[in-house]
């Protein structure tokens, strides 16, 4: 019993000692947390900077002159989200593997060998001075708050061992280019195409992608030989950055509004995380009025209103990339053939720095059309017995990107001619651009870059030797898809095709399923003036159109047991809103989700998991027109019956939710299982820790919904997290600014110790919204804090 007390006092003693460190190392991580009211002194500023924060952290800066602004900006995107500022720098410059070790080395790989820091660091002297200056400014506003924080930094960089190098106007820069990689995939569609028509045929596989035109034999024959090489390259690359389409954006004249002047909508839809990319703000000086979304990283709004103007952006899906089969010199491997002979790879050498590991050291050669892609696996010459390398060509990676420019311009535009003149400089990404300005014009405009090829659409990859497939320019600027006030009395776009059957030009097919635009249309003519409240619930509707077109084809089957007539009776009567209180949507989806699989997986093989995907428009076609893609695995040979395999996938479905929930359809609930996890990309892995700084909350919508919800639907084990949607919501009342709504999807913070790391996830989730609006005395009534940021004595 005596070395029982003893050690029960040791362990006693053990347990307070660790508690005092976990306590202690706790209360050294809140230092980290910024105060929200004071005064701070800073070398770079040439006058006081007042900096009002409201009840979730979100800041309006007064200052005296922009680039005070942009300083006090700088300085508080660092205390907020330095450690995404970091990942993202280091995403671009291909240096996560440092920090991480050798799982990221895919992706380094790919960005160095795309040199997306260099070429952003080269782009800084095509950028107007102003611009330049406001980024300067920007950069020394991080640096002074990384320089002059004595305290923690973000917990992240102590769990990967790293510190924060000082901030540069390259880091800002190489952010625009990673979206413009993330927006832009059509050389890996180039791929999966090439690929699943070697092994399919093109006429089932223009099934499977329905805008994929006419393939010709010769085209065909000319890449069999490439097969090899181009299936090496996909297992080559990293996963994507992230989805590239969806958002949703309408614009409505004063005509429809009833207040004298235009409403502007925008939700973005990007990959949801914690911290969502979007960080709230609202700047003013004497010459700068701007308010809402900016990214932490980068000195100017992206998506907001000034004094005149409002705008809003979604993805275009236009064709910026091509992959060419550049066919190496026979007599001298350190040269390719051209139109005009053999020319010389470009080549450098760059070695990656890996945590744990040794470093890797890769030769990167590029041809005139752009880095060669197939030298991102050291053995893919052993694939390419054609003695053929894989080149990319892509808008973004030509030098002298001045979008930034242009965006500079955008946050003082004072009008339509204003926007024309600096969206003009506007590169990358391709993007579809909603105006709004006070004097009531509202417009369209998708400007950027946009590659004229001598031939062909740039589907499949083109032969790199004869040049037939070369670009020859890009679209004219006039001639880029462009609307003022157009007799409808609104746009809308929902990332479907921007132009019709005429346009001269072409831009691409990545185009987005149409249901989200066909449900904005509707909603937008429905009775009654379009209002900022109408527009806000247009953002959170969860009418699913999709499955107007799918259900009737779906439940036509006969039920084979009494369970089976219950699902079905409860489908056909299901209002098809994707609520996360309703068990029908779970039920819809698990069984959409088993039919797809058996429709793709058998015929696709090993291409299936590239695919995959619920394409309701390709499912609409089979089970209308083309049933030889219902076939059983099971029969030898398989019947082509689409009824028999829907029912058998609808009692697959059945068997796994009862399962998971229980044999009472009834009690299932859509938000059991779509949950947004919203999660850190570095602490959410962190055993114990994940847990408790969570920010998981169950949500309403689907894939084709406004209230965009879509999901992880080719995750075997949650296949219905929601991981992408819109992270930045907001309604523009160009009658008064005051009355515009913004919202993001978590906090203002990226510290799970701040009170503002998810304190806006409940009113994101719902659907409410809040103002950026007031004058300094407006504010310090409303008791927000204030800080002062002011030069040294």
């Amino acid at each position: 019993m005596k070395w029982v007390r003893r050690g029960a006092v040791a362990l006693a003693c053990l347990l307070l000692l660790l508690a005092g460190l976990v306590g202690g190392g706790f209360w050294w991580l809140r230092t980290g947390v910024p105060a929200e009211s004071g005064t701070i002194a800073l070398d770079g500023l040439s006058a006081p900077v007042r900096v009002y924060r409201d009840a979730h952290g979100i800041p309006t800066i007064f200052a005296q002159t922009d680039g005070d602004a942009y300083f006090a900006l700088g300085y508080l995107h660092a205390q907020d989200r330095l450690w995404q500022m970091e990942l993202q720098r280091r995403i671009g410059a291909g240096r996560l593997s440092e920090v991480v070790g050798p799982a990221t080395l895919k992706l380094d790989r790919l960005m160095r060998t795309l040199g997306l820091y260099r070429l952003a660091e080269a782009d800084v002297a095509s950028l107007s001075p102003e611009t330049q200056a406001a980024f300067g400014r920007y950069a020394a506003g991080v640096n002074a708050w990384i320089d002059g924080h004595d305290g923690a930094l973000p917990p992240q960089f102590y769990l990967l061992r790293t510190r924060p190098a000082p901030w540069r106007p390259a880091d800002t820069l190489v952010w625009s280019k990673l979206m413009a990689l993330q927006l832009s995939g059509n050389y890996v569609d180039e791929i999966q195409r090439t690929r699943m028509i070697e092994r399919l045929g093109p006429e089932r596989t223009a099934t499977l992608f329905p805008d994929l035109g006419a393939l010709t034999p010769t085209t065909l024959a000319a890449l069999d030989q490439a097969v090899p090489m181009l299936a090496g390259l996909a297992a080559a690359l990293p996963p994507p950055l992230g989805p590239r389409t969806a958002s949703n954006e309408w614009v409505v004249g004063p005509g429809r509004t009833g207040t004298g002047a235009p409403i502007l909508a925008n939700d973005p839809h990007l990959g949801l995380s914690a911290p969502i990319l979007w960080y709230l703000a609202r700047i003013e000086t004497p010459t700068l009025s701007v308010a809402g979304a900016t990214v932490a990283g980068v000195p100017l709004t992206i998506l907001g209103q000034n004094r005149h103007i409002a705008w809003g952006f979604t993805t275009t899906g236009a064709d910026v990339q091509d992959l060419f089969l550049e066919t190496v010199d026979p007599k001298d491997p350190a040269r390719y053939l051209t139109p005009n002979g053999s020319a010389a790879f470009d080549i450098r050498t760059e070695t990656i720095a890996v945590s744990g590991g040794d470093p890797v050291t890769m030769t990167i050669r590029s041809t005139r059309h752009g880095p060669v892609l197939s030298d991102l696996d050291p053995d893919m010459d052993k694939l390419a017995g054609s003695g053929k390398v894989a080149a990319l060509a892509f808008t973004a990676l030509a030098p002298g990107d001045t979008s930034a420019q242009a965006l500079y311009g955008l946050n003082r535009a004072g009008n339509w001619q204003d926007f024309l003149a600096t969206m003009r400089f506007w590169r990358a990404p391709i993007q579809n651009v909603v105006y709004a300005d006070d004097g009531g014009n509202i417009g369209f405009l998708t400007p950027g870059a946009i590659p004229v090829r001598r031939s062909g659409k740039g589907e499949l990859p083109g032969d790199g030797a004869s040049g037939a497939q070369d670009w020859t320019g890009t679209i004219p600027f006039e001639d880029l898809p462009q609307a003022l006030n157009p007799p409808a009395g609104f746009v809308a776009n929902a990332n479907n095709t921007v132009v019709g059957p005429d346009y001269p030009h072409y831009i691409g097919s990545g185009y987005d399923e149409p249901y989200r635009a066909r449900r904005i249309v509707e909603m937008l003519g429905a009775d009654g003036p379009v209002t900022v409240d109408r527009s806000r619930a247009m953002q959170a509707d969860t009418l699913t159109l999709e499955a107007q077109d799918l259900l009737p084809l779906m439940t036509g089957i006969e039920p084979v047991n009494g369970r089976m007539a219950a699902a079905l009776a409860r489908l056909r009567g299901w209002d098809m809103h994707m609520d996360r209180s309703k068990p029908e949507p779970l039920l819809y989806m698990e069984w959409l989700r088993r039919f797809a699989h058996a429709v793709f997986d058998l015929p696709l093989g090993p291409l299936a998991q590239d695919y995959f995907g619920l394409h309701p428009t390709v499912l609409k076609t089979i089970l209308t027109r083309d049933p030889s893609w219902c076939g059983d695995a099971a029969a030898s040979p398989p019947p082509a019956d689409c009824q028999a395999l829907l029912q058998r996938t609808l009692g697959e479905a059945l068997d796994a939710l009862t399962k998971r929930h229980g044999a009472d359809i009834a009690a299932w609930r859509w938000g059991d299982e779509h949950v947004a996890p919203l999660a850190d990309q570095v602490l959410s892995r962190v055993p114990v820790v994940g847990g408790l700084i969570s920010l998981a909350t169950p949500t309403d919508g689907g894939p084709y919904t406004l209230n965009r919800g879509a999901t992880t639907i080719d995750d075997p084990v949650t296949p219905y997290a929601h991981t992408h949607g819109a992270g930045y919501r907001a309604v523009y009342d160009l009658a008064d600014r005051a009355r515009s709504r913004f919202m993001i999807a978590t906090g203002q913070s990226g510290n799970p110790l701040s009170p503002h790391w998810g304190d806006l996830v409940a009113d994101w989730r719902d659907g409410r919204s809040l103002t950026l609006s007031g004058n300094e005395a407006d504010l310090a009534a409303a008791g927000e804090s204030l800080t002062t940021l002011q030069p040294p004595p």
